[in-house]
């Protein structure tokens, strides 16, 4: 993911989107070449020179300040996370390191004792590549197709695009695509460079041509609370609002925790999830005791 790539892309499909009419100019005939707005419209509406804009809008965001990126913002009615995505591309374009890998990304035990606190909702710990890091026993149960697939390690992404049954589990699963892509389009703004991200979206660009179209759209958008709807193969249908917590202490990961209305088909389906999860757990238990004993037996 070169950076001036992707701002020089970024900037060219948001302009595409808006026409004269909703930027409030006035064109004459319907000759125009683009389909959207044209650079000199742009430079118009935020109040800088076309040659100006032109350099940004070919990567070259060079000592570019923050008060011309927020008037090129509200000339491409950008919304809040277009908006961040800008600023991240604008400091992603400046002089940079080379493309690195992160440093593996752990859970710390604190963290890991607060999901195991959380019994009746499921809950798990994701960083922007949208990696599943760790979850509360529900959490997994819930997820138990993303954590079993063939497609690993466990990430949302790699079950959403490469995995077949993904499809029958997300009920919205075109939605859940599309805003699974533009999750890791915000993520590619904030750190182009990193060697983890730009491996997974080749992954997916070579084996599904969905993302690859999506991917090419470089829309981008918040995930911090909604509702999903899920076929789970033990429990049926289920639809569950999740919220978000950025884990401060660690940057980059965050906590979703899923809940469903009291009293409602979801709640009593997550009561029967949470059972089926106890029994897995408690099989888990007996088959490790029994590896425990055998093992004895066989040093004795």
């Amino acid at each position: 993911m070169d950076a001036k790539s992707e701002m020089r892309e970024f900037l060219t499909s948001r302009r595409a989107k808006i026409t004269p009419e909703q930027a409030g100019l006035r064109w004459y005939g319907d000759n125009r070449r683009v389909p959207g707005l044209r650079r000199e419209e742009v430079a118009l509406l935020a109040g800088v020179s076309v040659d100006y804009y032109t350099r940004l809008e070919r990567g070259n965001a060079a000592g570019v300040s923050e008060s011309v990126l927020e008037a090129i913002a509200r000339a491409l009615q950008l919304d809040e996370a277009e908006r961040a995505h800008l600023f991240d591309l604008a400091r992603a374009a400046q002089p940079a390191p080379r493309r690195r890998r992160r440093a593996r990304e752990r859970v710390r035990p604190s963290v890991a004792r607060m999901l195991d606190a959380i019994t009746a909702a499921p809950a798990f710990v994701r960083n922007g590549r949208m990696d599943l890091l760790a979850a509360n026993p529900l959490g997994r149960a819930l997820y138990s197709q993303h954590f079993d697939s063939p497609h690993g390690p466990p990430n949302s992404a790699r079950f959403i695009f490469l995995d077949p049954r993904a499809p029958g589990f997300y009920l919205d699963w075109e939605q859940v695509a599309t805003d699974a892509v533009a999750v890791l389009r915000s993520e590619a703004g904030k750190d182009p460079h990193d060697r983890d991200l730009s491996d997974l979206v080749g992954e997916l660009s070579t084996q599904s041509e969905i993302f690859r179209t999506r991917w090419a759209a470089h829309n981008v958008r918040y995930h911090d609370t909604g509702a999903k709807r899920f076929q789970h193969p033990v429990v049926g249908d289920l639809e569950l609002t999740y919220d978000t917590m950025e884990l401060v202490a660690d940057p980059g990961l965050t906590m979703f925790v899923y809940t469903a209305e009291a009293g409602s088909r979801s709640a009593e389906a997550l009561g029967l999830l949470a059972s089926w999860a106890a029994t897995l757990d408690e099989e888990t238990d007996h088959a490790d005791h029994e590896k425990q004993h055998r093992d004895r037996s066989r040093a004795e």
